[in-house]
């Protein structure tokens, strides 16, 4: 009786976890970890309690990654036993049964793959999603609130948690903004792939001809960064307002001052934060933003510098549009960059953009 097939699917999926795992570096990792570890066992440690809690998410996060590993290797050695047992056996009945286990470990290497990926500094750090409705009013608004349902079924899928930190209603529906944070392992480094414009093209609900319409919103996405020793922010240079929040959220909100704005004076970056109860909660997380947004402006400043050295004429277009969902005449989503493309417009919309990710992600690391 013949394994080969299997066999050979095996070999393929086994020698895509050893490159991942060499991708990842284990025995860097395990050199963190262990020093991780020793600063948490000194008496200082929690001192600084907000550092100490990023010292613990990294542990936890290497630990994830090495378990992962580990895990993956063993489940390929148990299967290459079953195939052995099964062939000697001569038992066709478990070729169904190894059919499976492959299936089921292959799409497991995807993932260990894709997160090989992560190799950004900011990756492994949740990230901070903001759309904006484009131009159009209450369709472009509407567009603008199904992507942010998109983004928190997708979000749901990955297991990761998401906290709302500005949100402005449209005028009839949809939304005009929100601002929201996707909290997880590497949500940044995932996600980082979705900035840019993203395109409509549908029967409008809000029309009564029912013309087709064209609708835009915009997605920024920054990682959350609580302080960054390579970004000094002087008090001086920064201008703070606090007002009351605005639309819906109860007495409190409505009838105190809670909300912060704070503008960056040299940068004339501006964060703003009105979803928690105190105006210090509210304050500290507009910090954040505010460490994000220029953090990003280091890194997109890095990238145009590279770019000018290399002497490509190619612009990056940060505002660019990356991606088209087209719900009439035919149903499909593109996107620009990588050429990826699904006619799933459903699964798409409700959160099933691994796809788009993968690739983008493996073209720009290719």
């Amino acid at each position: 009786m013949d394994f080969y097939n299997e066999r050979q699917r095996l070999e393929v999926v086994a020698n895509s976890i050893e490159t991942s795992a060499e991708a990842i570096n284990l025995p860097k990792l395990e050199e963190e970890l262990h020093a991780l570890e020793k600063e948490r066992e000194g008496e200082s440690f929690w001192t600084d309690v907000e550092k100490a809690k990023n010292v613990n998410m990294r542990i936890a996060a290497i630990e994830r990654k090495i378990a992962s590993v580990a895990k993956l290797r063993k489940k390929a050695a148990d299967l290459k036993e079953l195939i052995d047992m099964a062939e000697g056996e001569e038992d066709e009945a478990l070729r169904t049964e190894i059919t499976d286990i492959e299936t089921e470990l292959e799409k497991e290497a995807e993932a260990l793959f894709l997160e090989s990926l992560m190799n950004g500094k900011y990756d492994p750090l949740n990230a901070i999603l903001t759309l904006h409705a484009g131009a159009g009013g209450t369709e472009a608004q509407d567009w603008a609130d199904m992507l942010y349902r998109m983004y928190r079924r997708y979000a749901e899928r990955k297991g990761y948690a998401v906290e709302v930190n500005d949100y402005q209603a449209g005028d009839e529906a949809g939304i005009k903004s929100v601002t929201f944070t996707i909290k997880g392992d590497n949500a940044y480094g995932f996600l980082k792939a979705e900035k840019g414009v993203h395109r409509l093209v549908r029967i409008s609900p809000f029309d009564a001809n029912k013309r087709r319409h064209t609708s835009f919103a915009s997605l920024e996405v920054m990682p959350e960064i609580v302080s960054d020793e390579e970004i000094k922010i002087n008090p001086e240079d920064l201008k703070i307002d606090t007002c009351r929040s605005s639309g819906a959220g109860g007495q409190h909100v409505n009838k105190t001052e809670s909300a912060v704005r704070i503008t960056h004076i040299p940068t004339g970056i501006v964060t703003w934060c009105q979803n928690e109860r105190s105006q210090v909660q509210n304050k500290e997380t507009a910090m954040r933003m505010l460490y994000s947004k220029l953090v990003e402006l280091k890194e997109r400043e890095q990238m145009e510098e590279a770019l000018r050295l290399k002497g490509e004429i190619k612009k990056i277009e940060w505002g660019s549009q990356i991606r088209s969902y087209v719900f009439c005449p035919y149903t499909m989503v593109k996107d620009h960059r990588t050429g990826y493309e699904t006619s799933d417009v459903d699964g798409v919309m409700d959160g099933d953009i691994e796809g788009f990710i993968y690739d983008y992600l493996v073209k720009a690391n290719s």
